[in-house]
């Protein structure tokens, strides 16, 4: 795609997005929201469908949880895509997967353009087959300069392979000289991650009734709010996706602190990276 088609692609989107309308709530709203989007094979199976039927209809409720978010004003939006563990699925499945991934990718420009969204891949995303990653990398970088909600693919990722990546990196750079061990802290190993930029999701959701948190975002999830829908990745809409963001707003942030009269925070652990945080 040429310079002058990608301007032109963000100058209509810009042009046609819609006005961010915050839902009434009486709490908090999350700013970031990550997804482990499951049971797309179970409620194909459940239809007597194959599981890729499943996950080709798990896009649409991609689509619509992306578009549902950044016309609410949320700031991050992060999608568990594809697991490390995903690989050791059956051959067949994989490569659907892949070609269904570039499928989304080029067949949703449109719709992340016309939300001013921008796109961004985490994980071990040397991984992906060559024409998956080029599709990836064409779709970051014509979203590059939007301006609203940031969607972010887990692909290829695992939080334990993360943490491997990121102390290999440190310990590298230790070896070399480049930092001092003794410096080493916290926020160290933050930076060192995949995206350290991006705060720490506020609700994490899962889809179709499961307790686990499936190797996903362990160091950033830390305090994050924990909402579990009984609804397949597939039946997961605007409907499910309220329920959630509800949820969310009826509950009080401590992040290890204690509260006084009128919700002050004291012994306040902090929240990370995000400093303008508010309790509600």
């Amino acid at each position: 795609m040429n310079q002058g088609a990608k301007t032109s692609g963000r100058e209509q989107g810009r042009k046609r997005r819609s006005a961010i309308v915050r839902p009434e709530l009486e709490g908090a709203f999350p700013e970031h929201i990550a997804i482990i989007m499951d049971g797309n094979g179970r409620w194909a199976q459940e239809r007597g469908k194959r599981r890729i039927f499943g996950h080709r209809s798990g896009i649409d409720s991609v689509r619509e949880a992306t578009t549902n978010c950044a016309r609410m004003g949320v700031k991050s939006l992060t999608l568990y895509a594809f697991s490390v563990e995903n690989w050791k699925r059956p051959r067949p499945e994989v490569r659907y997967l892949m070609r269904l991934l570039r499928h989304f990718l080029v067949g949703e420009r449109r719709t992340l353009m016309e939300n001013d969204v921008r796109l961004r891949g985490i994980g071990r995303l040397d991984d992906l087959p060559e024409p998956a990653l080029d599709e990836l990398r064409s779709t970051e970088e014509l979203t590059r300069n939007n301006k609203g909600m940031l969607l972010r693919l887990a692909l290829s990722y695992g939080s334990r392979a993360e943490l491997a990546d990121a102390v290999r990196d440190i310990a590298t750079d230790a070896k070399s000289g480049r930092l001092d061990p003794a410096s080493i802290d916290e926020e160290t190993l933050r930076s060192y991650l995949y995206d350290p930029t991006t705060p720490d999701p506020d609700l994490l959701i899962r889809t179709a009734g499961e307790m686990r948190l499936s190797n996903f975002l362990l160091w950033q999830v830390s305090y994050s709010e924990l909402y579990v829908s009984d609804a397949c990745w597939p039946e997961f809409r605007e409907e499910e996706l309220m329920r959630a963001i509800r949820a969310y707003a009826s509950r009080v942030r401590k992040f290890g602190a204690l509260l006084e009269k009128g919700g002050a925070r004291t012994e306040a652990m902090g929240p990370g990276p995000r400093d303008d945080f508010t309790l509600g």
